[in-house]
């Protein structure tokens, strides 16, 4: 079983999420990643960080890191379009490099 956290920045976006079955979906994967540990479709983007895809309307995208084998951050969600511009703010922030997030 996995232990899940949240950054401010995902919970952010998944407050402001106004497609209520597609915040249902995405519940519902990071319930199946914390109970089951499946994460499904799932690729590393670098640096430690992996992108977990949900393959519904826009195409969401959640990026997190593990820490201590057990532990998933959530660091940011973000549809398919904004793909690129979430993977190059997480290349840049230091703070997810070092480990240093603020949950």
């Amino acid at each position: 079983m996995y232990f899940i956290e949240k950054t401010v920045e995902f919970d952010k976006w998944l407050r402001k999420l106004k497609d209520l079955r597609a915040k249902a979906k995405i519940l519902f994967r990071i319930q199946k990643l914390e109970i089951d540990e499946h994460f499904g479709d799932c690729k590393p983007v670098g640096e430690g960080i992996h992108e977990l895809r949900i393959d519904y309307a826009k195409g969401y995208r959640i990026y997190f890191k593990e820490r201590e084998g057990k532990i998933i951050i959530l660091l940011v969600g973000g549809e398919k379009s904004t793909q690129q511009k979430n993977k190059g703010n997480l290349e840049k922030d230091k703070k997810v490099k070092n480990g240093n997030i603020k949950i």
